[in-house]
């Protein structure tokens, strides 16, 4: 049987601490931190709800972010 591929690691960290920063200073910050995906969304955006490791989602208006969550 091949073994399973390895999901990507989930870093120890909390995305409430992203409201209130810059776009870019969050996206930074979160791949300093260790996030192999980061997406910036318009606080509306229709996406599906799949779970994916290691993605930090940004809802971003006026270049601010919003809401800030895992997966």
């Amino acid at each position: 049987m091949a073994p399973l591929p390895q999901q990507p690691r989930t870093p120890d960290d909390a995305p409430e601490e992203y409201v209130g920063l810059t776009a870019d200073v969050a996206e930074r910050r979160a791949r300093d931190r260790g996030w192999s995906t980061v997406r910036r969304l318009p606080p509306d955006a229709i996406i599906t709800m799949e779970f994916m490791a290691g993605r930090l989602n940004l809802a971003v208006r006026d270049g601010e972010v919003v809401r800030c969550w895992k997966g």
